[in-house]
């Protein structure tokens, strides 16, 4: 089959490799229907985290089942399913109390880029719908995979509430998403902090109420003028470097909470400074899969239309354009056909 492979920095190519097998009885083999680009994807791309050898891409997925191993009873050959970028048993003391991302028989996956995938605890992790969704669909499902369900994370841990004032610090997917999570969350008021025109527009077409355009501490200082002079009741930091932490931080009230999705870079917080300022802490990998049964129906009801954030669709051969886009900064986000 064709898949995806990261070489070097800089270096990706669509390579023929073995097709995925059985290798546990909690296993289901899928064929990819769609899959993408993630911004998580970039730090390797760009030489921010090492790649030492060789290795497959991607964590995000929509497919219909092939085949399922022996103890797998919740999925079917036939089904469309949506799984999350970290695979749970779902009845683990970490799965029940809401924190699948972090079962204790988590695997993170690393191999969607490509036309078939091995999705280990398929039992606990996959979700299928009741038929095969219209083809429109696909990209709203699979931003479910991880930039939605990442956003709606970042909502739930900053604690954004009815009536409540919500900045969103990152205008990628994950950053969109979340203002569509905080919109459905029942904020009254969103602040969506992008240098970009065409991003602005769509976390406006999300439900974002205003738009920061500063960074650093202009950024901070135009948020507590917006929200006079206390800051905000939830932030979603979206990003995972050390000046959005600190912006997401300080753009937040005492006794607000941050919700911290991006994949932290070079962040360090000080204790002290976190001591007195009364602000609430709280993020990691996003519990995906809790949320997907509840998502799913958003985006087939027409709730939420979270596929608004794929703005390139490309065939998988053509991936190394996806991220080359993404880098570039053309794209928010590349769908992948395969």
């Amino acid at each position: 089959m064709r898949a995806t492979v990261i070489h070097a920095p800089g270096d990706i190519r669509v390579e023929d490799v073995p097709e995925p097998t059985i290798t546990a009885p909690t296993d289901a083999i899928i064929r990819t229907v769609v899959t993408c680009v993630c911004g998580s994807d970039l730090w390797a791309y760009r030489g921010l985290e090492p790649v030492d050898q060789p290795h497959p891409m991607g964590h995000e997925y929509v497919g219909i089942v092939e085949e399922v191993g022996s103890q797998v009873t919740s999925v079917k050959p036939g089904q469309c399913v949506i799984g999350s970028f970290a695979t749970s048993d779902n009845t683990c003391p970490n799965c029940l109390a809401g924190y699948q991302s972090n079962c204790v028989h988590r695997e993170f996956m690393s191999t969607c880029q490509a036309e078939y995938v091995r999705i280990p605890n398929a039992q606990g992790t996959l979700v299928a719908t009741d038929a095969l969704p219209a083809e429109v669909l696909w990209p709203s499902l699979l931003a479910l995979s991880d930039v939605m369900g990442t956003g709606w994370y970042a909502a739930t841990a900053a604690e954004v509430r009815p009536g409540s004032t919500a900045v969103v610090v990152g205008d990628g997917a994950v950053g969109l998403c979340g203002v569509i999570a905080a919109k459905e969350l029942g904020a009254e008021r969103i602040i969506a902090m992008s240098r970009h025109e065409s991003r602005q527009k769509l976390a406006l077409e999300f439900g974002a109420t205003d738009i920061v355009t500063e960074r650093g501490e202009e950024g901070i200082a135009r948020v507590k003028e917006l929200t006079n002079g206390a800051g905000a009741d939830s932030v979603l930091e979206c990003v995972g470097t050390a000046q959005s932490m600190q912006q997401a931080l300080h753009s937040t009230r005492p006794g607000g909470n941050v919700g911290f999705v991006g994949i932290p870079h070079d962040v360090a917080i000080d204790g002290q400074e976190l001591f007195f300022s009364h602000v609430g802490l709280r993020g990691g990998p996003a519990p995906v899969r809790g949320y997907l049964p509840d998502l799913i129906n958003r985006v087939l009801t027409g709730r939420i239309n979270p596929g608004k954030v794929f703005d390139l669709t490309l065939p998988l051969d053509q991936v190394a354009e996806g991220y080359k886009a993404m880098d570039e900064r053309r794209a928010v986000k590349a769908l992948l056909k395969p």
